[in-house]
């Protein structure tokens, strides 16, 4: 049964409205303890009905989307991930060190309130051009303008206001139309990498003020960071880098899509923050052996809560690992399989099949911006193996994933 695209609008707009009128944002607490109003952070609530329908909106968006679409977006993407972005990121960068005296400078920005900036017909007038439709456009701008919204702080609640800039937080759809805000910014020279993925940036700092100029977005220098991989023997001091007059803070590790990257590109940070996470739910895992609960739950509850933990973005990380970090690791995995009773697949294990997997799916997908990465020798039958001069690069996700290829003999078509 066909229903008319313009009743489909009227009952788009409709509920919209609705879940307008009966908004209200909570705040909750950005940090312990709370000096200002700042210190929180405001959260919409909308009603069940709309957030399930902003999910269809989102699947409607998201398979409208032209594959023109820049190749480093890796956020709401199919066969995109948080290892594909940090691996992008990476590979250039330890690429780049294998050329003699050379560096590498990360600039990991934060935008402040960002979601809350975005104006609603500068975010139109870019969907148009993604070529979404018009209907669908309309019911977005419906949905960001005219937003009553109150605030509720324990049992009090604010008087109403209205509001028609910026999308809100805790709504299904806010992350996705931030993502697309941003889809135009992209690198000027080639010397340059700019990873997107939601929220995080890793970017050129003069055409990024820039361009953040004209989309309203702001720069938070205080939260933006700074790391230098600089491996030469004689080393020279790196001026800061300065934002709006501020300096950026130069620091040795930060946390970017969950991982912790080091200026010395070791893991032993990321480890000891797994292990640490792992250890403390290890503690509940023991509790529901004591309730004598059957190995198969055992199993599930480890995979769902410990290896989940253990084995996030293990394609980037493990491969350069240390020896002595790896079997930190896998004590807990031991301990788990003595906990169940059953044996576990190794850390091991997991990261040869997710390499395996990872870069099966990477040969699929022409679209992937790490596709010709994988060339295939004129045999037919194997892959050009990526020539490297360091441990590093030899030991990172690519070069492990085109060797993961070759000793299986596969040749994805």
């Amino acid at each position: 049964m066909c229903i008319g695209l313009q009743r489909i609008s009227i009952l788009l707009i409709n509920i919209a409205h609705s879940a307008h009128l009966i908004g209200v944002k909570p705040v909750v607490p950005k940090k312990s303890p709370v000096f200002c109003l700042n210190d929180y952070r405001p959260i919409a609530l909308t009603p069940i009905m709309m957030k399930c329908f902003e999910r269809l909106v989102m699947r409607n968006i998201k398979t409208s989307l032209p594959n023109t679409l820049d190749p480093l977006q890796f956020a709401y993407r199919p066969n995109r991930s948080t290892d594909d972005a940090i691996s992008s990121t990476l590979h250039p960068a330890l690429t780049h060190l294998e050329n003699k005296d050379s560096y590498v400078r990360m600039l990991f920005i934060d935008f402040s309130s960002a979601f809350n900036t975005i104006i609603p017909q500068q975010l139109i007038h870019k969907l148009n051009l993604l070529g979404l439709n018009t209907s669908l456009c309309n019911w977005i701008l419906d949905f960001l303008t005219g937003r009553p919204q109150s605030v509720r702080v324990g049992h009090n609640t604010s008087s109403t206001t209205t509001l028609s800039t910026g999308a809100p937080q805790g709504c299904v759809l806010s992350p996705l139309l931030f993502t697309l805000l941003t889809h135009d910014c992209t690198a000027k020279f080639s010397s340059n990498h700019i990873i997107k993925f939601a929220g995080d940036m890793t970017v050129e700092v003069a055409q990024l003020v820039e361009w953040c100029g004209a989309n309203n977005l702001h720069l938070n220098v205080s939260k933006t960071k700074a790391v230098v991989m600089d491996f030469r023997r004689h080393s020279v001091d790196h001026p800061p880098l300065t934002i709006d007059s501020s300096a950026v803070e130069r620091v040795s590790s930060t946390k970017f899509l969950g991982v912790h990257i080091t200026e010395d590109l070791t893991w032993t940070t990321n480890v000891t923050s797994l292990n640490k996470k792992t250890q403390q739910r290890l503690h509940f895992f023991r509790r529901l052996k004591r309730a004598s609960l059957p190995p198969s739950i055992l199993t599930t509850f480890y995979r769902g809560t410990i290896e989940s933990v253990l084995t996030s973005c293990i394609t980037v990380w493990y491969g350069n690992c240390s020896a002595a970090d790896r079997k930190t690791l896998q004590r807990t995995v031991n301990t788990a399989a003595k906990i169940i009773g059953a044996p576990l697949p190794s850390l091991l294990d997991i990261f040869l099949a997710r390499c395996s997997g990872k870069a099966t799916s990477i040969v699929k997908d022409p679209t992937h911006p790490s596709h010709h990465l994988f060339q295939l020798l004129p045999s037919g039958r194997r892959y050009r193996s990526i020539r490297t001069s360091s441990a590093r690069l030899l030991n990172s996700f690519f070069p492990q994933a085109v060797r993961a290829l070759n000793s299986n003999h596969l040749t994805p078509l």
